[in-house]
């Protein structure tokens, strides 16, 4: 009998990094492979990415909207839990697959745990600014098994009380789709996307929900400094965390200025395709801290949402000031830096099929117990 496996997903970014994941399960006649769509992926203002998802041919997609124009994220929450409770009432899954810090991977972990079913926490143990790093944390903890990215990820783990058996280094899967050889070329992508230079950096600027007071200060500051910076940019639009209003507000003078190019949203590839050919990114978007590196790509992170999310000497970090950021920006702009290898060798997939594929997976239980480690 085939395990059925459910993937949860809310935005274009964890899809990205389930992706490798979904795709191999679903091409063995060993799983039942489902995916409950909801968050980001349902509304239109951000590009109603769920069309991403169905090109990819996958036949179990469930689309949920659980959240509506100005809902707080505690609302949006219960919605996701009273949705996905019901979806797995009826389908009755073996396993949860759940991803990173957003609220909608809090609720399938909450609706796993509470029913007695195997809950898979994708890149969990990781640090990270505002109150992502709490609900991240909180996944593991209602979590049963976890794939992390690196053996700093699994000790923070075991600092948590989980066992070492149940936690699995298999590196960030997004890599597998960075180092693969079936990306776009950028010719492809900037005929696509109507990107009318060749030059550019790209522009990832989230809210920061603990700092949402200040949210429309701060942005203001940073797309002046943008403008000022004397650089073409491809921007794409924040995540629709509470504070997004004052971002999308502001990106609105943009869309008339021939040196800023902007997306609702774009596919994870050609995204990949961009940072890989751009002179920098900037923003607060993990992606200037994971997979830029990668490419040896310059980062500008700009302020705390990424807070002790890296060591890493080359990244170009920022306050909010207009001078800081043009300061970082201009930097960049004449900044090299070596690729650098963090978060495992594009195989999480593979290591990711060998754990759920042997018996001993099937046999953790559901009724966790606190583990005091002992770490050298």
């Amino acid at each position: 009998m085939k395990r059925k496996i459910v993937f949860l997903t809310g935005t274009r970014a964890d899809f990205g990094k389930l992706k490798s994941l979904i795709s191999i399960l679903d091409s063995s006649n060993l799983f039942d492979v489902h995916i409950f769509a909801t968050g980001m992926h349902m509304d239109l203002k951000f590009g109603f990415t769920v069309h991403e998802i169905e090109k990819c041919g996958y036949k179990n997609i469930y689309k949920y909207i659980n959240h509506d124009h100005g809902a707080s994220m505690d609302i949006t929450l219960s919605r996701t839990i009273e949705g996905f409770a019901s979806f797995i009432h009826l389908i009755k899954p073996d396993l949860i697959v759940v991803h990173g810090d957003r609220s909608e991977a809090l609720a399938g972990a909450i609706v796993g745990s509470l029913n007695n079913i195997l809950v898979a926490h994708i890149e969990g143990g990781e640090v990270s600014g505002t109150v992502d790093e709490l609900i991240r944390h909180a996944v593991s903890k209602l979590s049963h098994t976890h794939f992390v990215a690196n053996d700093e990820a699994k000790r923070r783990l075991q600092q948590m009380g989980e066992k070492e058996e149940s936690v699995y280094v298999i590196g960030s899967p997004d890599m597998d789709v960075m180092l693969s050889d079936t990306l776009p070329t950028w010719q492809e992508v900037a005929a696509n996307y109507e990107v009318p230079f060749n030059d550019f950096a790209i522009s990832m600027f989230h809210p920061v929900t603990t700092e949402v007071d200040n949210m429309d200060e701060y942005v203001e500051n940073y797309i002046k400094a943008l403008e000022e910076s004397n650089t073409n940019y491809i921007v794409i639009y924040p995540n629709n965390d509470k504070g997004s209003d004052f971002i999308l507000n502001k990106l609105k003078r943009l869309q008339n200025n021939r040196k800023f190019r902007l997306f609702p949203s774009v596919r994870f590839e050609a995204f990949l395709v961009m940072m890989k050919n751009a002179l920098f990114i900037a923003g607060n978007s993990s992606a200037g801290i994971r997979e830029a590196p990668y490419y040896g790509i310059p980062t500008v992170n700009v302020g705390t949402r990424q807070k002790g999310r890296t060591n890493n000497p080359d990244i170009i970090h920022t306050g909010y000031s207009k001078k800081e950021v043009l300061d970082g920006l201009l930097k960049a702009k004449s900044a090299t830096i070596e690729p650098q290898f963090l978060f495992g060798d594009g195989k999480s997939d593979e290591k990711f099929f060998d754990a759920v594929s042997k018996n001993s997976f099937w046999k953790t239980t559901t009724q966790k117990s606190f583990f005091d480690a002992v770490l050298v």
